[in-house]
């Protein structure tokens, strides 16, 4: 069997598809068992290549008993704890970033301002496994759901990541008034934001949207437009190359964002380097409070005329 650790969520996952995807090719006559959320399993579906997940939320209970394991791979972070977890299952090869904390010393130095997608394609690569860094699509799965939908998802786990319901509801009510078919998502707890903004949009109750994962990952699979702070969703519409403005703050696209190579995804930050990591209180991040509703929907137009030709 071979192992690999990314007991994290949504936005996670996404980004850790292209190393993924390089393990299972890497061992194609293998079991390959991923250690992930169950509340994941409908995503994890749509990458492929996965026999087995294994449920874990976070990292704190040990894993069950499981088949002899090949080799481990950690791809959620730098040690020590990830490290040890795998530890505890005895592979015969543990592949992961250096931490001598868990006594874990060939791997690759972490390397903090990387990219997270470049991140653990680097770490194979280290192991001689080749990774494409661009091998980020889905599968679209099947749901009935509207098509054509522009999508205003308001929600972000960390409040520093939330811009203003205010200003996503003036997005929200300038694009309906535009003639875009605006949908509001947000998980379960993020429904009474997304009724805000609904609300403060002008928009009906239809226009909030309730969804699982799988009905969620179709609904931006088919969508004409996202406008999104830095979290999950955001990275489906990287997945389904649907056309993109991702709001940033505290943490730059350089290290979350889609690719800057496609011009029908647009990352807006106005922050600096010296800002590192989420802010501990319930305020929200100075570089989101410095976007303007102008700018976003100057952004919305712009790669809506990308995609055209994408």
């Amino acid at each position: 069997m071979i192992l690999v650790l990314r007991a994290l969520g949504v936005g996670d996952l996404a980004a850790g598809v292209p190393a993924l995807r390089a393990v299972r090719a890497a061992f194609p006559a293998r079991t390959l068992a991923l250690v992930a959320p169950a509340w994941l399993t409908p995503l994890i579906d749509l990458i492929g290549g996965v026999d087995r997940v294994v449920t874990a939320d976070g990292l704190t209970a040990p894993l069950p008993a499981l088949p002899p394991v090949e080799v481990a791979v950690n791809l959620h972070g730098s040690g020590p704890e990830s490290h040890r977890l795998l530890q505890a299952v005895r592979p015969a090869k543990l592949w992961a970033f250096a931490s001598p904390d868990a006594g874990h010393l060939d791997g690759p130095t972490w390397a903090e301002e990387e990219h997270e997608v470049r991140r653990w394609c680097r770490l194979l690569r280290h192991y001689g496994v080749p990774a494409d860094h661009t091998d980020l699509s889905l599968a679209v799965p099947e749901a009935d759901v509207p098509r054509g939908a522009t999508i205003v998802h308001p929600g972000a786990k960390s409040p520093s990541r939330r811009w203003p319901p205010q200003r996503y509801a003036a997005v929200a009510k300038r694009l309906a008034a535009a003639g875009h078919r605006v949908l509001i998502t947000g998980s379960a707890a993020e429904q009474p934001i997304a009724q805000r903004v609904a609300g403060l949009a002008g928009l009906g109750p239809d226009a909030v949207a309730r969804t699982g994962l799988g009905e969620l990952a179709a609904l931006v699979a088919h969508a004409r437009l996202l406008v999104s702070g830095d979290t999950g969703i955001a990275h489906l519409a990287t997945a389904y190359r649907t056309p993109s403005v991702v709001l940033f703050g505290p943490v730059p696209p350089q290290r979350w964002g889609p690719p800057p190579e496609r011009p029908y995804h647009r990352a807006i930050w106005h922050g600096t380097r010296a800002e590192r990591g989420d802010l501990p209180g319930p305020d929200v991040h100075p570089a989101l409070l410095a976007v303007g509703v102008d700018e976003v929907l100057d952004a919305a137009a712009e790669v809506e005329r990308h995609a055209v030709t994408a």
